[in-house]
């Protein structure tokens, strides 16, 4: 538990009031405005920030090994933030390795102290299929947990190359399995799973729920998808088309524009080591977007960055969910870049987003 600045808290509070809404091709449409900047097209002040720092920090720095092979552990390392804890109240912390398929899956559960079942949600990290950790979303679990009073289980896929696809959804899966066939032990209602992931996490969390409609097994009840992956061979289609004028940036133009391209560039390396020829970048279980029938997924949320390359396809995912008779509400936090809720408890849209996704659970659950 932490105790937080009243800045801080007045900025999540802020951001609570401070958001526009309007529907556009059947999906509730959510815009989240910078709560202490009155202008737009600009980054969040504290995003500025660090993107200058951070531009500074890898002046010279290198990725390659010495044979100029991509170093993995070294973008590793660069993966996640240090963070903080903004919970008020305890969450119980139980790490364990439950078995799958494949082998042991090492997972982190974060529980509410409560008398009666709770709903489950099963998270997954981000990182680009090959990094990420537990630790890096710990306190946005453990917030989670807090805000939707449900039990929140996080899972330590295994990563590629070393696991190329589909090792590491597979482990996810068998890992919402492991949830719904333990809910005595979990203290849930196995009636009442939701998955949740960020970025990579996202895809994996979404094609979950493919996975459990084509198989019939009704696990999931409800989604909520942090600037998700959905289409990793950027492929055109009737929802989406990347085009850089769909950015509006009027201020710190240089500056938002190299970060919006960052993510374009390492996005198809990270692609080619998660999948390494074993399937097609245009399967729907790599790429959901382009499946040919999203109907009978579980209600939605998406969540983006206003200034993250991946936005355009999480818009396009939202509208092709909503033609398919998917409830789905889409939330869009302007100032900020790719994976801001690592920097939760600094940055107050990463919290208010737990927030929001909590919210959509309790609703879900009418718990």
């Amino acid at each position: 538990m932490s105790v937080q600045n009243t800045e801080y808290e007045n900025l999540v509070r802020l951001l609570e009031e401070s958001s526009e809404t309007k529907v556009d091709s059947g999906v509730e449409i959510l815009i989240k405005r910078i709560p202490d900047l009155d202008s737009e097209g600009d980054f969040d002040p504290r995003v500025l920030e660090n993107v200058k720092k951070q531009r500074t920090t890898e002046q010279g720095s290198t990725e390659k090994s010495e044979n100029n092979d991509l170093d993995i552990e070294a973008v590793r390392a660069k993966m996640g933030w240090a963070n903080k804890d903004v919970t008020k109240h305890e969450i119980r912390t139980e790490a364990l390795i439950i078995t799958g398929r494949n082998g042991d899956i090492p997972i982190r559960i974060y529980s509410p102290v409560s008398d009666s079942p709770l709903p489950a949600v099963v998270y997954f990290h981000g990182g680009g299929f090959i990094g990420g950790t537990l630790e890096t979303v710990e306190n946005p679990c453990k917030a989670l947990a807090e805000k939707a009073n449900a039990v929140v289980v996080s899972v330590d896929y295994r990563l590629a190359p070393e696991n190329p696809f589909p090792a590491g959804l597979y482990d996810c899966f068998d890992a919402i399995t492991w949830v719904y066939n333990h809910p005595k032990e979990l203290g849930i209602d196995r009636e009442q799973i939701a998955v949740a992931g960020d970025s990579a996490g996202g895809n994996l969390a979404t094609v979950c729920c493919l996975l459990d409609h084509e198989q019939q097994t009704n696990m999931i009840k409800y989604q909520a998808l942090i600037y998700p992956v959905v289409n990793i061979g950027d492929r055109e289609t009737e929802d989406y088309k990347w085009d850089i004028e769909e950015y509006k940036i009027l201020h710190n133009h240089e500056l938002i524009r190299s970060s919006v391209y960052a993510l374009a560039g390492a996005g198809p390396l990270f692609n080619e080591l998660y999948l390494q020829g074993v399937i097609e970048n245009s399967h729907p279980h790599v790429s959901p977007l382009l499946a040919e029938d999203l109907s009978g997924l579980p209600d939605t949320l998406i969540i983006t960055a206003e200034y993250d390359f991946l936005r355009l396809e999480g818009e396009a995912y939202a509208r092709k969910l909503a033609r398919s008779g998917v409830k789905v509400k889409l939330i869009q936090y302007n100032g900020m870049d790719h994976a801001f809720i690592d920097k939760i408890g600094e940055y107050p849209q990463a919290e208010d987003c737990m927030n929001e996704i909590a919210k959509g659970i309790r609703s879900v659950f009418n718990s």
